[in-house]
């Protein structure tokens, strides 16, 4: 598994019609291709998901 295909993996739903609108023109500013965009964007929105998941628990363990 690569990096591109983890970083895509991220990518459902509301999320992937978001990257697909923005990958476009990110890549031709940014001379990349747009697999890797989206694959960017895909890993962005992963991160973000598991650092609200830590925050949560960390809140709800702090609660306890």
């Amino acid at each position: 598994m690569d990096a591109i295909a983890v970083g895509k993996a991220g990518l459902q739903g509301w999320r992937a019609k978001v990257a697909d609108g923005v990958a476009a023109p990110v890549a031709r500013r940014a001379g990349l291709d747009d697999e890797k965009i989206r694959a960017a964007i895909g890993a962005l929105f992963f991160v973000l998901s598991v650092v609200y998941v830590v925050q949560t628990v960390r809140q709800v363990a702090a609660r306890s």
